[in-house]
């Protein structure tokens, strides 16, 4: 049996802690994933199909690895993502000295496995947190990803040559990353589960989906996920064609980040403040302002307001829909709801990190941009529907 953690305070200090670790891992390789699959692919249009890899690791790994917490913790689940995190690292670094392409698709499906596992430190910490501190642990875990903005763009612009061949010490720095994570990770500690929460139960997960809470919830979560991402992969290779130095890249995705993550301080706040519903309103209009801004040119400034907006937009939709998630279940049933939602969330952003790389190389950013457009729309829409619903009531 687990020790309580000593306050819930603590605890979220730690899960920011493997978040920023997390996203360390994460930006470093939406940095060079696809520059690095550019450069080793057979056909061109496969250029991110690396990014493909990461994203079909995280997908297929979610329901298991929702299972794998419920049975045995979380502390022992994020130990098992950072070793697989370590494992990506590995064969990253291996694929790039072989120069093998399909090699490097292993190592991001591997990567894609640490991120499944990962996923789950919000929730991990709306459960250790007091009920009228949920949203804000959530938001605060999510803030270490803020670290990760700054520390993976350097890293993929300061190891890009730092031995050859290129990005081969940028996959290797991945493993170091892992490892420190895997050690705080070790150093958590979670209330026991009770038998229920071990053993499932409740409604049929079918039941729960049903539900407009949930439909509203994972709607928000995969739009913002699978739109951040449709746009994010694509941007390396639309500064490249466009002329933009690789320094300009790093330049934006670290801006976009710290707009992921940054508002994490005050979204749980504004939450509180003006109502769930409200923020995912706000995260779909900033999606919007994204796409308004990108069809308008494509010079250094603006892709930076773009992905910035981008990026905020995600934070209200991500952190908005993780609150609004936790209203769906019973602790009976948070595993088998908390994976089903992930999953998917990873299926739209396997689907967008597919045809970005073939939009992008072959119809150009602007018509990527306007593809996002009904998407933002429909949550936007749904968030409506249950916002009317819940006022009738």
């Amino acid at each position: 049996m687990t020790a309580h953690p000593a306050t819930p305070r603590r605890a979220v200090a730690l899960l920011a802690a493997c978040q920023a670790l997390l996203l360390t891992n994460g930006v470093t390789l939406v940095a060079i994933n696809a520059l690095a699959g550019f450069a080793l692919a057979p056909d061109k249009r496969l250029a991110t199909l690396p990014v493909v890899g990461y994203v079909l690791g995280s997908a297929v790994s979610t329901l298991p690895a929702s299972h794998f917490m419920r049975v045995y913790g979380r502390r022992a689940g994020f130990i098992l993502g950072a070793a697989s995190g370590m494992l990506g690292g590995a064969i990253g670094a291996l694929a790039i000295l072989l120069q093998s392409f399909w090699l490097l698709c292993a190592a991001t499906f591997c990567s894609g496995i640490y991120q499944a596992f990962g996923q789950y430190l919000r929730f991990a910490a709306a459960e250790v947190a007091p009920p009228d501190w949920k949203s804000r642990a959530i938001s605060l875990t999510l803030a270490g990803g803020i670290v990760g903005g700054f520390i993976g763009p350097a890293v993929g612009k300061v190891t890009r040559d730092l031995a050859q061949p290129q990005y081969l010490a940028s996959y290797a720095s991945l493993i170091g990353f892992a490892l420190v994570a895997m050690a705080i990770a070790a150093s958590l500690r979670f209330p026991p589960q009770s038998q229920s929460e071990q053993h499932g139960g409740g409604r049929p997960l079918a039941e729960i989906a049903r539900q407009p809470v949930f439909i509203v919830a994972a709607l928000a979560a995969a739009v913002g996920y699978g739109v951040m991402n449709l746009l994010m992969n694509a941007t390396p290779l639309a500064m490249d064609f466009c002329g933009l130095d690789f320094g300009d890249t790093a330049f934006v995705l670290q801006w976009h980040v710290i707009g992921m993550f940054a508002p994490s301080f005050f979204t749980g706040h504004l939450i509180a403040r003006f109502g769930v519903i409200n923020i995912l309103f706000a995260g779909a209009a900033l999606m919007a302002a994204c796409i308004a801004i990108a069809v308008q040119g494509v010079t250094l400034m603006h892709f930076w307001w773009a992905l910035l907006l981008l990026g905020v937009g995600w934070n209200f939709l991500y952190i908005g829909g993780t609150t609004l998630l936790t209203e769906a279940y019973a602790p009976e049933e948070k595993a088998k709801t908390q994976g089903l939602n992930d999953f998917l969330m990873f299926f739209a952003m396997a689907g967008s990190s597919f045809f970005s790389g073939a939009l992008v190389t072959s119809a150009g950013w602007t018509l990527l941009n306007q593809i996002a457009i009904p998407f933002v729309l429909v949550s936007a829409f749904a968030s409506a529907v249950l916002w009317l619903k819940r006022r009738a009531n």
